[in-house]
């Protein structure tokens, strides 16, 4: 009997100590002497309020937040890639893709993966690195085209 309750504690304790958590383009938490608010672009609402002027959506409150990014640093130049976060294959999509190359940055900022974009769609195989924050960025020559923020999932 001591064994039983001790096994259901302790998954009882443990299961409290994973959070949620949310991949998100964009948010951010305000607060003031009145009150606080955190909020996320694409959280999942489960509750409208309202006072008649004054309405309230209310999600799931995410306290873990992965931001995914893009940085334009040349604003003419179109790309894209997908999926992210991804576990095996990313896509860099793009067509301006004469003389771009790419270069693929851990947390760190050590270099995992360089090259050029072979044509309009160029496919980077990432299934061995380790799950994670990288960031790619795209240039032309010395000029920096783009870079963005993905995550690494198992």
């Amino acid at each position: 009997m001591k064994t039983q309750l001790l096994v259901l504690c302790t998954l009882l304790f443990s299961s409290g100590l994973y959070a949620q958590e949310i991949i998100s383009s964009q948010g951010e938490s305000y607060s003031n002497s009145s009150g606080s608010i955190d909020f996320t672009v694409g959280e999942p609402v489960i509750f409208t309020g309202t006072d008649g002027s004054n309405s309230i959506t209310q999600g799931f409150h995410q306290t873990n937040w992965s931001v995914v990014d893009i940085i334009h640093h040349s604003p003419n130049f179109e790309a894209s890639i997908y999926p992210n976060p991804t576990s095996e294959l990313m896509h860099i999509k793009t067509s301006d893709f004469n003389n771009v190359h790419y270069t693929l940055y851990d947390s760190k900022g050590k270099l995992v993966i360089q090259n050029e974009l072979a044509g309009a769609l160029s496919a980077i195989q990432i299934a061995k690195l380790a799950p994670g924050k990288y960031s790619l960025t795209l240039y032309r020559q010395k000029e920096l085209l783009k870079t963005f923020k993905l995550i690494k999932t198992q």
